[in-house]
């Protein structure tokens, strides 16, 4: 990511770094969200660029045109920093064209594996690579994808997430996806030393970005996305692979290993996924900046997270920013800006307002997030 200007960009140069932690306020503005530190980690960014060519989906994910690409640093545990760096490599890369989103993975593991081959089998209960998609950064109506390495497909469609009582619905496909795998090594053969796996998808755009007012993916087109890993602990036996299990007879929790890192065991926290920006520049010079509007929504969660724990405390939502503990005035990237709150003991809705352009974001009970 680009560092630039922290009025413009909500970066820090680096020759500032030290006057700014002297601003008045900063270091308050820093405080209001130690309650929650993992929970308002900087996502990741990555840039895509624009390709007149499209891969062919074959899962081979060295060609000519993926050579425009660049990979992901390597995965972390989703819970980040509070667990170790994961002992196999994986990484994504990423492309788009006028129809579709291409995403290339790439696999590390000395012992590949899988068992489930139909379409919308629980894919997860196999080692596999996950993407989550949220078009619309709005937390609701996002889409998930999985796939094993017999380029078994599981894919749903979520409403909002399951913290609050989100529906999946199963049986919803990705219209016109295009997936292929390509297994470096043996696929289930405990015999040999296998290198990994590598993962082709060609996402058309009209699958995950339709309805009555259909997305246009465009230059500067800005949405979420992040990417997971399952992988479990196996031993062999009778020449096969077995998941370890406890000694109640229980598999072993599966790992999670994610890009950009979640703070909690929960991929759907929509909020805590990476920004994907879509470019359409030839050069490399494109570089994703965090936009001021996401500086903004920091301090919605904030009161969402606070009236989250307030309800389970209450059994009711408190009324009030200042019994919550948030300030009501906060300045954003050098803009002065309001936070206000209505609620009953059932809902909510918090609004954060920039007073220089009147800019408004909200967000309520459900975590859907809106500009007003």
């Amino acid at each position: 990511m680009k560092l630039s200007n922290i009025f413009d960009n909500c970066f820090i140069k680096p020759g500032l770094t030290a006057a700014l932690f002297i601003l008045p306020g900063f270091v308050k503005a820093q405080d209001a969200f130690k309650e929650f530190p993992d929970l308002f980690t900087t996502p990741y960014g990555y840039v895509a660029k624009h390709v007149k060519q499209a891969p062919v989906i074959d899962g081979d994910v060295e060609d000519a045109v993926w050579q425009q690409a660049k990979w992901t640093r390597d995965f972390q545990d989703i819970e980040g920093r509070l667990k170790p760096q994961p002992p196999l490599q994986t990484n994504v890369k990423m492309l788009w064209d006028d129809s579709c989103l291409y995403v290339a993975a790439r696999i590390r593991d000395s012992h590949v594996w899988a068992t489930l081959s139909h379409h919308d089998d629980i894919v997860y209960k196999d080692n596999d690579f996950e993407l989550f998609i949220d078009p619309t950064n709005s937390t609701h109506k996002y889409f998930e994808i999985e796939v094993n390495a017999l380029n078994t497909i599981f894919d749903l469609f979520l409403t909002r997430p399951y913290r609050n009582d989100g529906a999946a619905v199963t049986g919803w496909d990705t219209h016109g996806l295009r997936s292929a795998v390509k297994v470096e090594g043996t696929l289930n053969d405990p015999t040999d030393t296998d290198k990994g796996w590598t993962v082709e998808m060609a996402i058309p755009f009209k699958a995950i970005a339709g309805g009555f007012n259909r997305a246009v993916i465009k230059d500067g087109t800005l949405w979420r996305i992040n990417f997971s890993r399952v992988q479990y602990d196996i031993k062999v036996q009778n020449g096969k692979y077995v998941k370890l299990q406890d000694n109640a007879g229980h598999n072993l929790p599966e790992h999670n290993w994610v890009w950009s890192n979640q703070g909690l065991i929960n991929m759907h926290y929509p909020e805590r996924w990476g920004y994907l920006l879509f470019s359409d520049h030839e050069a490399d010079d494109a570089t994703f900046k965090m936009p001021c509007a996401e500086e903004q929504k920091k301090y919605l969660w904030l009161v969402y997270y606070k009236q989250k724990q307030w309800f389970k405390d209450h059994h009711e939502y408190c009324t009030s920013l200042n019994n919550l503990g948030v300030e009501n005035k906060v300045t954003v990237t050098g803009h002065a800006n309001e936070l206000k709150l209505e609620a009953t003991a059932h809902q909510f809705i918090a609004y954060i307002i920039d007073s220089k352009n009147q800019t408004t974001y909200t967000i309520d009970q459900d975590g859907l997030v809106q500009h007003r």
